[in-house]
């Protein structure tokens, strides 16, 4: 399955691959987690909180291929993405593993995922640096086994968004 997670509404985009599923965070109801981890002491794999996640979470975990569309702020995601990605515990265990040399969470059934990271707003080199090292962290908890972050001006998003996706009409 491919995945688009974007901070903002893609009317524009018309022809997507049959086995794409497309979330705007924009229109969703996504609440901040509250650190209960009751995703992993009362209801092992599901969030307490009942809002959006719950749907959008399992689909991060399934997919193999995901394109992420957020702005960048002090060198991270956005708050939309950002929120979505601490609700997304779940897919996670409390137990700890040795994963690449380092302690990392036992996995729920997550695949390994290509991730495609669509940035904009990251003004400065420093900001850039700081959300490449952000994401090659993340990598490890998040199952990617490739990424790639384009930063783009939003001038230039949407042309960006239909290449990406185009590839993907073509693989």
């Amino acid at each position: 399955m491919n995945l688009i997670l974007s901070d903002q509404p893609l009317h524009f985009l018309t022809s997507l691959p049959s086995d794409t599923v497309v979330y705007d965070l924009s229109q969703q109801t996504i609440h901040p987690c509250v650190g209960c981890f009751g995703c992993w002491t009362k209801t092992p794999g599901k969030c307490v909180i009942r809002d959006d996640a719950p749907n959008i979470y399992p689909k991060i975990a399934a997919s193999e291929r995901i394109l992420y569309i957020s702005h960048i702020w002090c060198g991270g995601f956005d708050t939309p993405m950002k929120t979505l990605m601490e609700r997304s515990i779940p897919v996670q265990q409390a137990f700890i593993r040795i994963h690449q040399g380092e302690t990392h969470h036992v996995q729920r059934a997550v695949v390994p995922k290509e991730a495609i990271i669509l940035a904009y707003g990251a003004d400065t080199q420093e900001e850039q640096t700081l959300f490449k090292r952000l994401v090659e962290r993340n990598a490890k908890n998040m199952s990617f086994s490739s990424w790639k972050i384009h930063f783009l001006s939003p001038d230039t998003l949407q042309e960006a968004i239909l290449e990406e996706v185009s590839q993907w009409n073509h693989s």
